[in-house]
Parts: structure tokens; sequence; C-alpha cells
């Protein structure tokens, strides 16, 4: 079997749209974080890989999760996630749940509604923010904010992407029923410019995606730990403010990515809003299951 390893894109945690183990999170987790961003990372880059056929792709995954729960030692990505998690006695779970979306990207490749949207991100996007508060001990009563959050993150990603992805990897994440409300088709993705039809349907996207970020705004305040709280904070920040030109700009024609130094801007901004919101505290969080 080919090394997983060598199928990676040369993509890495700092090339991500949102921190990853930056230095606001305690040094004691960063290793821990940086072996589950590879594994996925790798993942990832395995369902994208632009040469490789559908049933080498699906096998490479089937060996990243064996390596992973102990049946193998050939990827190296897998091996060292599973020693990391093995020293904090943590099962493989959320990294399991990871390799069911990639698996997913391989054999499905259009979701007909919202609801299938938000069931893809709950195996793309949810696991990592509950792998998140896991490792810093967090309670499972952060999930359902944490989770809406991920999702969030996730539909922004595809709404960037949108054309990319369609005419590079033949997917699309807009639901087709929110095509044909706006009078929008697939094809209108090919484009170097939106129709004022597709236009309508990510503007629309974006508006329900915002539900998401609202269930998940007090996130930051409840979790325990102060540094991943701050973390979280400067995540939803560059999710509001992607979101805030997802709503106006088309991201077929126009840029709806942060620059390297809006990052840094809004990680300013968003940290001190984080430390000041924990300061005042907030209101109790909500157990709203996201999706609606």
């Amino acid at each position: 079997m080919i090394p997983a390893s060598d199928l990676r894109s040369g993509k890495t945690h700092k090339d991500e749209n949102f921190p990853v183990a930056s230095w606001v999170i305690h040094p004691r987790h960063r290793a821990l974080i940086l072996a589950f961003y590879n594994f996925v990372r790798t993942a990832d880059d395995i369902a994208d890989h632009a040469l490789l056929e559908d049933s080498a792709k699906l096998a490479l995954l089937d060996e990243l999760e064996a390596d992973l729960v102990g049946q193998g030692d050939s990827q190296p990505e897998a091996v060292a996630l599973r020693l990391a998690l093995a020293e904090r006695a943590m099962p493989p779970r959320h990294a399991q749940d990871v390799l069911t979306a990639f698996r997913m990207d391989v054999n499905h490749r259009r979701y007909a509604n919202w609801d299938e949207l938000i069931h893809y991100c709950s195996y793309s996007a949810m696991p990592v923010g509950r792998f998140m508060l896991d490792v810093h001990g967090e309670s499972k009563d952060t999930w359902p904010a944490s989770d809406a959050l991920c999702a969030a993150l996730q539909i922004n990603n595809h709404l960037q992407d949108c054309g990319d992805d369609f005419r590079d990897l033949d997917r699309v994440y807009i639901p087709d029923d929110t095509l044909a409300r706006h009078g929008a088709t697939q094809a209108d993705l090919k484009a170097a410019k939106a129709s004022p039809a597709l236009l309508s349907c990510i503007h629309d996207l974006a508006a329900r995606t915002e539900t998401l970020l609202n269930q998940s705004d007090l996130l930051a305040v409840h979790v325990a730990d102060a540094r991943l709280g701050c973390e979280i904070s400067v995540i939803h920040t560059f999710a509001r403010r992607i979101l805030a030109l997802l709503k106006v700009r088309d991201p077929l024609g126009q840029r709806v990515h942060l620059s390297k130094l809006e990052l840094v801007g809004y990680s300013l901004t968003g940290l001190a809003g984080g430390l000041w919101r924990r300061a005042t505290g907030g209101a109790p969080l909500s157990r709203s299951t996201p999706g609606a």
C-alpha cells in the first residue's frame, strides 16, 4: 500500500483558515492536537487526491483506520495518533468519525437538502470540536454549541470553495433543493462569476449558517479552560467575518477568504473579546441541535 504521507498536499496546520494548536492552547495539549490534525489532514488529502482511483482512496482510508485502532503499523500518521491518544487513555472515536466523512467525500458527492448537509457535517466537522473539548476535559454539555460552530465553519468553507469543489473534485455541497428554490443549477458553479440565481442561493445559505453561529455564540464563555475559550473566541470571530463576506460577495469571482494580515487582526480582536466575555459571564448554553 502507498504510504499515505506520500500523498499529502503539502498543506500544514499553519495554512488553515483557523488556528490549530496555537500558542493560546496550553503546551501540554499541542502534541496530541497536532497528531490529530496530521492524521485528519492526511486522510483529507487522500480523499481529495486528483490521481487516485476511488477504490485506492477507500483502501487507504481503511488502512489508516486499521492502524489507528492497533491492527497495523504501516501509516505513520495513524500510529502517531494512536500512541498520543493512548497516553491520555482516549478512544479513537472522533478520528474514526472524520474518516467516515472522507469516505462520504469519495462515495457521496451531492446533498439533497440541508438536513443531509448537516448529517455530513456531523462526521466531517463536529467530531473535531468534540475532540478538542475532550482533550481539555470539558463537559459533554458543551457539545451542542461546539457542533453548531463546527458545522458553521464547514459550511462557510463549502461556500467559499464551491466553484473549486465542483470543477476539481466533482463535489457539490450546496443542497439540491436550495439550488432549485432559487432557480440555479450545478452547472452555474463552473462559471467565473456566479449567476444571480446562484448568488441568491449562496447568500441564502450564508444567512442560514448564521443561525448555527448564533447557537454557538456562548461556547467560548462556558468552556472551563480559559485558554480553550480564547481560542474558540478567535475561531468564532473568523467565522463571523467570513460569513459577513459570503452574505454580500460572489465566491466564484470575489475574495471571500481572510488575508494573513486580517487573520492577525481578527485574532487579536477575538482574543480580546474572549477575555472580556469570560470576565463578564453569559447566559446558559443552549442544548438545541444544529440544523435549524
